[in-house]
């Protein structure tokens, strides 16, 4: 725990330096003109003590009272406009500070008086805390997530704390340095009124920002500008002890069970929030009671996943006259997956009889506390967890538990055990490689790319398992779109390679190269037709088929038509 509070609080420091508190900087600045440390500190305490109470408590209380959340966003995005306003126009000032002390009487008066401007701060504070979101790393993702699911616990309270804390120092500092600059500027002390006018205008552009969501569009931009922050941020957050310590606050792990001994890990967690139904009407774990649950959380581009679908759909049509059921929770990685059409496709092709539920939201995978595709869960009849199962493999542990639970429950499920070749990669292959900026992470190039369309040009030589970028391409966070003419390389060590890949319009097409060849009948895999991969549909294309050989290569793809987008590459 200690070294997560402590990682903890580096964020929350560091965070001054962040682009999405830039946008805020105006307010903090407008505000502190005048007040002394007395407003600066109102401002801190204002803004980490709504921001801590709203993270660990905003969803119990729409729960409990019902009402719109938004309804607060807008209630602080109006109290910062009229503050700007009284900052531009004195006269509207006079007449606000009038009904202020008309409303709060004498004995608002001496509090104003003894706390030299903290309640005036204090009170922007509080409004720039309900409007202000951070950029989330997995610390506040984590809280988040447990708020969300009103699943806080006192180490997400402590961790929370310490971030807010974090946060509150360079920005106290920040306040009161502004502060003292413009009491102590004797030339900026000439023109004290027209410098607040401007913070005024600042304010209230922002407030109207913040109302419109372009606050969003600023902070994107300005990450763009600046991801050295992010990716900064991000590998101190991802380190193994803090992930190990993150997840103790999520409740661990679920311990894995294999084999004949199984264990009780307790009641299984229900399906909610599901989106749709595939292959069933809506399920509860109450309906299923009396009979062996297998959960599998995938997701249809995923090759881990799809390597694991014959087992399961295998012991669905095995099992399933005895009383054993799947539910496949389907949980999108990308943004496309989310489209039902794609993954009733997806069910087609891979032959998939049994219930899917479309997890859109991650409830229920937040539900299960679950952090990995794919992931089995093995329940018994008595609707209790038995055995956990995070990736690939473990088929004939699997499968025995299966037939142990189901004697368990009076049924003979003595029967020979599935056996299929599978593509399951061994650790000298590639492994996968995304090509979104949000997990980038072997481009070739030292200049990393940025988000947006732009020229590349070839990187020279390609280093192993690194991939780049030729000709025009338009890069975002999940995926990169080519344009006609532009190439993709890639050196990978693989027997198979396969690439999530969606049209641009009707249908995209692309070449596919191996060490400068194209490729023929014994390198091409099933999604080439004479070197040529037709894109109609969103999906995981087998772009090489080594049959069996693994070894070290260089893929280039080079594209025929506008607006094809490359999200990930996986490998067998």
């Amino acid at each position: 725990m200690g070294i997560l509070l402590v990682v903890a609080f580096i964020s929350g420091l560091v965070t001054i330096l962040a682009p999405c508190i830039w946008p805020l900087l105006p307010i903090v600045l407008s505000t502190s003109t005048g007040g002394g440390r007395g407003k600066s500190l109102g401002i801190t305490l204002g803004v980490i003590s709504s921001f801590f109470v709203l993270t660990l408590s905003i969803s119990t209380l729409v729960r409990l009272f019902g009402f719109d959340p938004n309804i607060l966003r807008l209630v602080a995005v109006l109290v910062l406009g009229i503050l700007g306003m009284s900052l531009v126009v004195p006269a509207f000032s006079f007449k606000l500070e009038a009904l202020v002390s008309k409303l709060s009487g004498s004995f608002g008066s001496r509090l104003k008086s003894s706390n030299n401007g903290f309640i005036g701060g204090f009170t922007v504070g509080i409004a720039l805390g309900i409007v202000w979101t951070p950029c989330a790393g997995p610390i506040l993702a984590t809280i988040a997530t447990l708020a969300a699911t009103q699943s806080v616990n006192l180490q997400a309270v402590l961790v929370t704390l310490v971030y807010v804390i974090g946060v509150g120092i360079p920005l106290f500092i920040f306040s009161f340095g502004a502060s003292w600059f413009f009491e102590k500027s004797k030339f900026v002390g000439k023109y004290t009124g027209r410098i607040q006018q401007i913070f005024g205008i600042l304010m209230v552009l922002t407030a109207l920002a913040i109302y419109t969501n372009y606050d969003k569009v600023i902070q994107t931009k300005l990450l763009d500008l600046f991801p050295s922050y992010t990716n900064l941020l991000t590998s101190l957050e991802t380190k193994p002890q803090v992930q190990n310590q993150l997840n103790d606050i999520r409740g661990g792990e679920t311990s894995l069970a294999t084999g004949s001994d199984l264990k009780d890990l307790g009641p299984a967690p229900d399906f909610v929030g599901i989106n749709n139904w595939l292959n069933s009407q809506p399920l509860k774990m109450a309906d299923l009671k009396g009979k062996v649950v297998l959960v599998d959380f995938w997701t249809y581009t995923c090759i881990n996943c799809v390597r694991t679908l014959p087992y399961v759909t295998s012991w669905y049509d095995k099992y399933h006259d005895k009383g054993f059921v799947v539910v496949g929770v389907h949980t999108p990685e990308f943004e496309f997956e989310k489209n039902t059409q794609n993954v009733a496709n997806a069910i087609m092709q891979y032959k998939i009889n049994y219930p899917v539920a479309q997890d859109n939201d991650y409830a229920t995978w937040t539900n299960y506390k679950n952090q990995y595709w794919p992931a089995k869960y093995l329940i018994d009849a008595n609707g209790r967890l038995r055995m956990v199962h995070f990736g690939e493999g473990n088929y004939e542990e699997t499968e025995k538990a299966i037939q142990q639970l189901l004697a368990e429950s009076g049924q003979n499920a003595n029967m020979d055990l599935s056996q299929f070749t599978t593509d399951q990669p061994s650790r000298l292959t590639t492994p996968e490689t995304y090509l979104g900026l949000k997990r980038l992470e072997s481009f070739a190039s030292n200049e990393e790319p940025a988000q947006g369309t732009r020229e590349y040009t070839a990187s020279g030589h390609l280093g192993v398992d690194k991939f780049a970028y030729q000709g025009k391409w338009d890069i975002e966070e999940e995926y990169a779109q080519a344009s006609a003419g532009s190439v993709l390389e890639l050196n990978f060590t693989a027997n198979k390679v396969y690439l999530v890949t969606t049209p641009g319009g009707d249908m995209g097409k692309f070449k596919v190269l191996i060490d400068g060849k194209a490729v023929d009948v014994n390198s091409a895999g099933v999604s080439v037709k004479d070197g040529v991969v037709e894109v109609g549909t969103s999906n995981l294309f087998n772009l090489v088929d080594l049959k069996g050989k693994v070894g070290q290569h260089i893929l280039r793809l080079e594209f025929e038509t506008d607006g094809v987008k490359v999200f990930a590459f996986t490998f067998g």
